[in-house]
């Protein structure tokens, strides 16, 4: 049998004489303490001697940053229609999504110029990791993003073969196997 409880490092636990110290304990006078803080695990013996302390840090759980308006944001392209391309949030600033958000980045947020020209197929395919920049937080489902910057765009791109490639241009991507060049928006790199 356990029984389960937060501790403290310092936080007295026990005698000595009815706990065995256990990970994440310590014995000072006869008397068993938290060396970390962390969940107070007690389980007792089943022959009847003293019961084992033990204190495991559990990690941290992720908590989930929303997005706001101008923040630059990661996302995996999900789908693409000649309209729009679908996207999973991923990254939002520093912090890791614990849950993806749905975004929508619209054709005339692709680029700041030649907006009329734009071709969604062109720009981005499912499976490319996109920077983005938050714009509207949108209807209750999508929150609407930009690549419109020279910053921002495709910064991960597998070609139709499966390969990784690299970008040669602002508006290229190339696969090294295969010589292929597919149209992409490109972000500037860092």
């Amino acid at each position: 049998m356990s029984t389960q409880s937060l501790a403290i490092p310092g936080q007295p636990l026990g005698p000595l004489s009815k706990h065995k110290p256990g990970p994440g304990t310590y014995v000072s006078s006869s008397q068993l303490f938290a060396s970390i803080a962390g969940i107070q695990s007690v389980t007792s013996s089943d022959s009847g001697d003293a019961s084992t302390v033990t204190i495991s840090s559990a990690p941290i759980a992720a908590t989930n940053v929303l997005p706001c308006v101008d923040a630059e944001v990661l996302a995996r392209v999900t789908r693409i229609t000649p309209r729009q391309a679908t996207v999973a949030i991923l990254v939002i600033g520093e912090s890791v999504c614990a849950d993806e958000f749905q975004g929508l980045i619209r054709v005339q947020d692709v680029r700041a110029t030649e907006k009329d020209r734009v071709k969604i197929f062109e720009s981005f395919r499912p499976g490319d990791i996109v920077r983005a920049q938050v714009i509207s937080l949108g209807d209750q489902s999508n929150y609407y993003l930009s690549t419109a910057s020279n910053k921002l765009g495709v910064i991960m791109a597998t070609s139709e073969a499966g390969n990784a490639m690299y970008p040669t241009s602002w508006k290229e991507f190339k696969d090294p196997v295969t010589g292929q060049a597919e149209p992409r928006k490109v972000a500037k790199p860092f």
